[in-house]
């Protein structure tokens, strides 16, 4: 289905575990979902500034950006990250996303908000380090699985309808109020 329908962007149709440089953390077309990657777009939070978290103010200071194929996350602190893939969710379908085994086994978390019926975009990642050590997340390999459902109707308001905030999102996207 997300083949035929152009859902995701690169699409990988099987899952991929290795590449030139040896074994990855496999991403691809899954049993009954799909493994994105994380980018190499990083936004990592860091408390210099004593700044208060405050989603209807935020404050872009409280990120430190990196570019680099792996991001390390301090003890107990999140970053932000982007996946490679870009989305097109049809009327019909919402798409939930759960981290994966090999990071959640670390004490890394990922959350990432449901994907709407027709949303567009790229999605944006957040991997919380729960513990009292740094943790690294590699770029470009599996980070997350996105699970589709799929409805026997179409949604009567849709996020496209409704002018969402984040339609069309490109990036690392911080929090908009």
């Amino acid at each position: 289905m997300a083949e035929q329908h152009g859902m995701i962007y690169p699409f990988e149709p099987k899952q991929i575990r290795d590449s030139d440089n040896g074994r990855i953390i496999s991403y691809g077309t899954s049993s009954y979902g799909y493994d994105v990657r994380c980018s190499d777009e990083f936004k990592i939070f860091t408390n210099i500034n004593s700044a208060i978290v405050d989603p209807k103010n935020f404050d872009e200071a409280s990120f430190v950006d990196v570019k680099s194929d792996v991001c390390i996350i301090p003890p107990n602190s999140f970053a932000l990250a982007r996946t490679v893939e870009t989305f097109k969710i049809p009327r019909n379908v919402l798409t939930v996303c759960l981290g994966k085994s090999t990071y959640a086994r670390c004490g890394i978390i990922v959350n990432v908000t449901p994907l709407e019926p027709e949303w567009e975009g790229q999605v944006t990642l957040e991997f919380s380090n729960t513990t009292t050590l740094p943790a690294k997340i590699y770029a470009n390999e599996g980070v997350a699985q996105m699970l589709f459902f799929e409805s026997d109707e179409v949604c009567e308001t849709s996020y496209a309808d409704r002018g969402g905030k984040y339609q069309g999102q490109r990036g690392v996207t911080l929090p908009k109020s």
